[in-house]
Parts: structure tokens; sequence; C-alpha cells
């Protein structure tokens, strides 16, 4: 298990900094993000019972990125409802290795 690096934190959000090649989401027996978020609440506010933890959205295996968890219900279908109105804006880099024919440029991909 990896150390999870927190980036925000605050009642209602988590924010945090995936590894690549780590799942954001997976079955009980396999680490992923989500287990290690769950367990860094569970000990840091003594949470016996368990932690709620909602996933608006994740990150494919191969990425780095931030993941934004949602620790209450009110906060997942607030944050969720925005994803389906895509009032959130998504932004991407990739370090590429080699030599590109233009200096600049931009790619959309719908």
């Amino acid at each position: 298990m990896q150390t999870l690096h927190v980036l925000y934190e605050d009642h209602h959000f988590l924010a945090v900094l995936k590894p690549a090649g780590l799942l954001t989401q997976a079955p009980p027996e396999v680490d992923s993000l989500e287990a290690q978020a769950k367990a860094y609440l569970k000990e840091k506010y003594q949470k016996p019972a368990g932690v709620y933890l909602g996933i608006p959205h994740r990150l494919d295996r191969p990425v780095s990125g931030v993941v934004l968890f949602c620790r209450n219900s009110k906060a997942a279908a607030r944050i969720a409802a925005q994803f389906q109105q895509h009032t959130v804006e998504k932004v991407y880099c990739a370090l590429l290795e080699g030599t590109l024919s233009v200096e600049e440029g931009e790619w959309r991909d719908h």
C-alpha cells in the first residue's frame, strides 16, 4: 500500500493525488485509491464503523492526477449533478517523448 498524498480536505471533500498504476476503485481485496482514502479517514477521525466516500469521477489505472472524493452524500449529489450537466472543466496534460512537428497546439477529443 502506497502513502496517500492529500492535496485538500474539508468536511465535504477530499482531494488526493492518484499515482500512475493504482486503481481508483477496486474490489475490497485489491489495493485502490478509494481503499487508501477510506483507511486514512477512518484512522484520522477514529470511525470504527466505516467511512462514506462518494466517487464522482475516476482516472484510468495508468494515469496519474487529482481525484476528488466526496465525504458526504449531499456533496456527492451536488458534484454528480455538475458532471452530468458538463459544468466541470477537465484539463489533461501529457508528457511526450520525441520531437513534435509544431511548437504548440491543442488536441480536442469529444
